[in-house]
């Protein structure tokens, strides 16, 4: 079962529309609104109002439209066979009528919508874009329709304007490459670095020769051998993501995706991908190491595009270093995609500079892990310095060692520790202490993984962010 958040009861989906017949109930400027949609798709339209506005009058006057010159009753709808209308508008300002005309429609099974009433309808119109065969639409379920007219704006603002003429080549081309490229996967690959190279812009100048020399360029010097791209999907908050991530997750055919990984970034990834569940969390690995090397290798011999996901910083405990060295020693291409660690990020959201003049001059990161009898073995005297923060991931189980450690090996006592659970993300938790402190306020507050400590006198400047 999908998580709560994620939770929706309207469907999207394209309708065709060409020569079917669509119903719009009433005569004003909303019900002409409508009509203004539905006359591009090829849609027969149907219009029943005793009185229709200027718009719509001129276009029954010109036969864009039929008209029935009454206004409707539930009794009109008592004689709607269930296949006459692929779906039907109420557009009425008698909210009563418009829920009984609601009702009849969804007995007979034809898609209907009460402007403004989705509590009635069975489809919503979504807020749309269009540059010719291209559209968007944002939809907020009915919710917040002024919020969904709010996102149209800023993407009609992102959106070139010769997206249709680009659509068109391609559209044009699909047939020619279909049968040069059988397989489906390789030629959505080709696309992809069609669009992403010069072609992508010369279809939109519709610059239709230049753009078909690129295809047959590309086509050309196709290789069935596939790539994987590392890449840092940062600590948690999804805005975090980089541009760089986000356009490469809509493009793998596969991911591999650890623990760390929230799960609404797994939502930005193209909807055919396979997602790979490989994550490590102590004392339970779903994969070893070795395993994950060798299926990054197996699946870009394979030709996969595939993207290896990983929390915070692929370079950053991450174990990046070994899996490229793999991909190296195989010949396979790979990129890698630099992510915000969960340094950063838990530490900036948690208001805690992680150098600071006054008292940090350096900031050394490391890992917490405890050997198996709970000891722990490091260079204290390089961790246990004044002029230094100190910021400890893995290290929620050994807090009490790594405490204690510290203290022995000069730091006081009362010297400043945190704890960041669930860092960057909407129940991220903040526990200050010291390091005489911190193991018992984790316990006493069931802090869980995972958590970053950070140990240092930036605790003292710490200031909490205003608004996020």
């Amino acid at each position: 079962m999908q998580p709560t958040a994620d939770r929706t009861d309207w469907f999207p989906i394209m309708l065709r529309m060409e020569g079917a017949r669509a119903l719009v109930v009433g005569g004003g400027q909303v019900a002409a609104n409508k009509v203004r949609l539905l006359l591009p798709t090829g849609a027969r339209v149907h219009v029943i109002s005793a009185q229709l506005c200027p718009e719509l009058r001129d276009l029954a006057q010109e036969g864009a439209i039929t008209h029935a010159p009454h206004d409707a009753t539930t009794e009109d709808a008592e004689a709607w066979p269930g296949a006459q209308y692929r779906l039907v508008y109420l557009a009425t300002d008698d909210a009563a009528l418009n829920g009984a005309l609601a009702a009849r429609c969804q007995a007979y099974n034809i898609p209907v919508c009460a402007v403004d009433d989705p509590a009635v309808s069975s489809f919503i119109t979504p807020a749309l874009i269009t540059r010719g065969r291209v559209q968007v639409a944002v939809s907020t379920g009915g919710a917040a329709p002024v919020l969904a007219r709010r996102l149209r704006a800023r993407i009609e603002q992102a959106l070139p304007a010769g997206l249709n003429r680009l659509a068109d080549f391609m559209q044009a081309q699909r047939g020619w490459l279909r049968d040069r490229m059988p397989d489906p996967g390789q030629r959505r690959r080709l696309w992809e670095r069609f669009l992403d190279g010069a072609g992508g812009q010369l279809g939109m100048r519709g610059q239709v020769a230049a753009a078909r020399h690129e295809l047959d360029s590309l086509l050309e010097h196709n290789t069935t051998r596939g790539e994987v791209w590392l890449v840092g999907a940062g600590p948690g908050d999804p805005d975090l993501l980089t541009l760089a991530a986000l356009r490469l997750l809509q493009d793998a055919d596969a991911i591999l995706y650890d623990n760390l990984v929230a799960p609404e970034i797994l939502n930005y990834a193209r909807r055919d991908a396979e997602r790979v569940f490989v994550g490590k969390s102590r004392s339970r690995h779903t994969l070893p190491q070795a395993d994950i090397n060798a299926e990054l290798v197996r699946r870009a011999m394979a030709g996969q595009r595939v993207l290896r996901l990983k929390g915070g910083d692929p370079f950053i405990f991450g174990r990046g270093g070994e899996e490229i060295e793999t991909l190296a020693q195989a010949g396979i291409g790979f990129r890698i995609i630099p992510g915000v660690s969960a340094a950063n990020g838990c530490a900036a959201y948690a208001g805690i500079p992680l150098t600071h003049r006054d008292c940090a001059q350096s900031c050394l990161f490391m890992t917490g892990h405890a050997k198996a009898d709970g000891s722990i073995e490091l260079d204290w005297q390089s961790i246990a310095l004044h002029n230094q923060t100190v910021v400890i991931y893995m290290g929620l189980s050994a807090l009490p060692e790594l405490c204690a450690r510290l203290v022995e090996h000069g730091l006081p006592p009362d010297w400043p520790a945190a704890l960041i659970e669930h860092g960057t993300m909407p129940d991220q938790r903040v526990v200050v202490g010291s390091l005489a402190t911190l193991a018992d306020l984790a316990a006493s507050r069931n802090v869980r993984s995972p958590a970053l400590i950070i140990i240092g006198e930036v605790i003292r400047h710490r200031v909490l962010p205003v608004a996020r």
